[in-house]
C-alpha cells in the first residue's frame, strides 16, 4: 500500500515525501482511514511504529484554517515525548501551515501563555501543565474535534488518570478519541468504554514489534561482573549509537559516570536531571556528540530516535513487554540492530517470558575476555587514526615528522600513537557499580511476583512496585501514589513521570514487610 492509497491531501502526501516516508507502516495503514472518517480508534502499538504520524496526518488534514480555537489536543505522559510529537507534526503539516503548539511542565508558563496567544489548531501537552492552562482559561476545549491519548499505559502507570479524566470532560461529547497503547490493561479498556464510541481497535503484534532485523542475546553474569563485561561487549561490538537501559536512577548514574571514566562518550537521563538537561543530552546523542545514552524506562519512553545501532540491557527488565519497547529502539527502518541483554541466575525466568512474548529465542553470548577487548579498542583506535590522516594537512609537520623520525622508527611512533588512541581496560580503571536487589524469584513459572503483586511487577495497592520499575504503583489506600496533596508533586505537576515520590523512593507500601526487598523502582 502506498500513501496515496489512504485519500491524504496533496499538500500532506507532500510533506510526507519530504519527510522520507515511502509506504505506511500497519498501524498508519489502518488508522489513517479510519481518522479521516471520524471514528474512534484504540491502537495497541509501541513507540517506533508511526503512531505519530498515524494520528498526526489525519488531525491535520481535518483542520479548518478559518478556526482559531483549538480542534485537536494530544496528551503525552512526557515532556520529551510531547516536544518529539509537536515537532513531527510541525513537519508534516509545513504545507498545510496548520499552528501546532507544545506544552509541558519545567519550562516558563508565561513563554506558553503568549504563545497560546497565536491561536493554535493543535496542542500537545503532558496532562498536569494542560490542568494548569485549564485552570488559568489560557486553553479553551469546547471546541475539540479530536482527542489523542497517546502512550495510555505510561499515563496509566504515572498516575494520570484523574486528570485525564478531567481534561476530557472540558472537551465536546461527540469528539472524536484516539487512544495508543502499547499495552491493554483492564484499566486503559476501561477508558475506551466511558469515553470511546464504538471504537475499531487495530493492533500491531508484538512479532511486528521485535523485527527480525534484530539479534538478541542474552549475557549471563553476576551482578559485580556486569560492567566489566558490558565494557568488553561494547570494545568487541564497537556500536555507532546504543542505549544502555538501567533499572533505577542510581544504577543510571553509576553507569554512566562508570563509561566515561573508562573514556567512553556517555551521558545518563533520568527524570532527576533539569528538563534542559534532559534535552540537551538528547539533542547531542541525537547530533552524533554522544555514543552511548544511559536511561531508565521512565526517561526514555517515547524517544524517537533513529541510528541506534545497539540496545544494552544492563538490567533486565520485570516485565517482558518493556523488554519488547527496549530493543524497539534499534532495528529500524530496514536497518540491523543488535540487543544485549545481562542476566543473573536469579532472573533466568524473566529471560523465559521475554522469549514467549517475542515467540523468539536469545541467543546466549559468551563473555569477551580482555584480549578480544583489547583488540576491538585497538581496531577502532587504528579506524580512528585512518580518519585522523585523512583530514590532516601533513604538509604543516613535515618538518616535525623528520625530527621525530631520526629519533624513533616509524612502527614505534605509530604504536605510541595507537597507545594514546586506544581506551583503557578494565583492569586499569575501577568502576564500582552498586549492586541492586535481585528480581523477586517466579512463583511456579508464573507471571506474578513472590510478593502477590500484579503482573507488571509488584503489588499496585501494597508494594509500590509499579509497571516498568519507575515506582508508581498504587499505595495501600488505592489512590494513585503520587504526593498528590492539592494534585502537585514535589517536583511539580508533570515531573510525576519521571521518578514518582518519596515515599515510593523509600520503599514504602509495606513497611517491615517480608517483601519489601523486592520492591523494584527507579531510585
Amino acid at each position: 500500500m502506498k500513501f496515496t492509497e489512504l485519500g491524504l491531501d496533496e499538500n500532506i502526501l507532500k510533506a510526507v515525501l519530504d519527510n522520507g516516508y515511502e509506504e505506511p507502516t500497519p498501524i498508519q495503514a489502518e488508522t489513517i482511514p479510519g481518522v479521516l472518517e471520524g471514528k474512534d480508534i484504540i491502537g495497541q502499538a509501541q513507540t517506533g511504529t508511526g503512531k505519530t504520524a498515524a494520528f498526526g496526518l489525519p488531525i491535520l488534514q481535518n483542520v479548518d484554517l478559518d478556526n482559531p480555537n483549538i480542534q485537536a489536543i494530544i496528551i503525552s505522559p512526557t515532556r520529551e515525548l510531547a516536544a518529539q510529537t509537536q515537532a513531527e507534526i510541525f513537519k508534516l503539516g509545513k504545507y498545510k501551515k496548520a499552528k501546532v503548539q507544545v506544552v509541558y511542565g519545567g519550562s516558563d508558563i508565561r513563554r506558553q501563555i503568549n504563545a497560546l496567544k497565536s491561536h493554535p489548531q493543535i496542542v500537545v501537552g503532558t496532562p498536569g501543565r494542560l490542568l494548569d492552562h485549564i485552570g488559568r482559561k489560557t486553553i479553551r476545549l469546547d471546541h475539540v474535534k479530536t482527542l489523542v491519548l497517546d502512550e495510555a499505559d505510561d499515563m496509566l502507570d504515572m498516575g494520570f488518570l484523574p486528570d485525564i479524566e478531567q481534561i476530557i470532560e472540558q472537551t465536546p461529547s461527540d469528539r472524536q478519541t484516539l487512544l495508543f497503547s502499547a499495552t491493554m490493561p483492564a484499566p486503559i479498556k476501561k477508558i475506551g468504554v466511558k469515553f470511546m464510541t464504538d471504537p475499531k481497535q487495530i493492533t500491531v503484534k508484538s512479532k511486528e514489534l521485535t523485527a527480525d532485523l534484530v539479534d538478541q542475546y542474552y549475557v549471563r553474569s553476576k551482578e559485580f561482573e556486569k560492567f566489566d563485561i558490558l565494557t568488553r561487549v561494547i570494545d568487541v561490538q564497537s556500536p555507532k549509537l546504543a542505549v544502555v537501559f538501567g533499572r533505577t536512577k542510581r544504577r543510571v548514574d553509576e553507569v554512566a559516570k562508570g563509561l566515561v571514566a573508562r573514556g567512553y562518550n556517555a551521558a545518563g537521563i533520568h527524570g532527576d536531571l533539569t528538563q534542559q538537561r534532559r534535552m540537551s543530552i538528547l539533542h547531542q546523542f541525537r547530533d552524533g556528540q554522544l555514543d552511548i545514552l544511559v536511561a531508565t524506562d521512565v526517561a526514555a519512553r517515547g524517544l524517537d530516535i533513529s541510528g541506534v545501532t545497539h540496545v544494552y540491557n544492563y538490567d533486565i527488565p520485570q516485565d517482558p513487554e518493556s523488554y519488547v519497547h527496549r530493543i524497539g529502539r534499534t532495528g529500524r527502518a530496514g536497518a540491523h540492530g543488535t540487543s544485549v541483554t545481562f542476566v543473573t541466575n536469579w532472573e533466568m525466568d524473566y529471560l523465559r517470558d521475554v522469549e514467549r512474548l517475542t515467540k523468539k529465542r536469545l541467543l546466549p553470548l559468551k563473555p569477551p575476555t580482555e584480549e578480544e577487548a583489547f583488540a576491538g579498542r585497538a581496531a577502532m583506535a587504528e579506524q580512528n587514526i585512518q580518519e585522523l590522516v585523512q583530514k590532516t594537512d601533513v604538509t604543516k609537520f613535515e618538518e616535525q615528522a623528520e625530527h621525530l623520525l631520526e629519533q624513533y622508527d616509524a612502527k614505534t611512533l605509530v604504536a605510541a600513537l595507537l597507545n594514546d588512541e586506544t581506551k583503557a581496560d578494565a583492569s586499569e580503571i575501577k568502576v564500582k557499580i552498586t549492586p541492586e536487589r535481585p528480581l523477586p524469584r517466579k512463583k511456579n513459572g508464573s507471571n506474578r511476583s513472590n510478593n502477590k503483586g500484579g503482573y507488571r511487577g509488584g503489588n499496585r495497592r501494597g508494594n509500590g512496585g509499579g509497571h516498568r520499575g519507575n515506582g508508581n504503583g498504587r499505595s495501600g489506600n488505592g489512590k494513585w501514589n503520587n504526593d498528590r496533596k492539592g494534585g502537585k508533586s514535589r517536583f511539580g505537576r508533570d515531573d510525576r513521570n519521571h521518578g514518582g515520590n518519596k515515599r515510593n523512593d523509600r520503599n514504602s507500601g509495606n513497611k517491615g514487610g517480608a517483601n519489601r526487598q523486592f520492591v523494584i523502582k527507579e531510585k
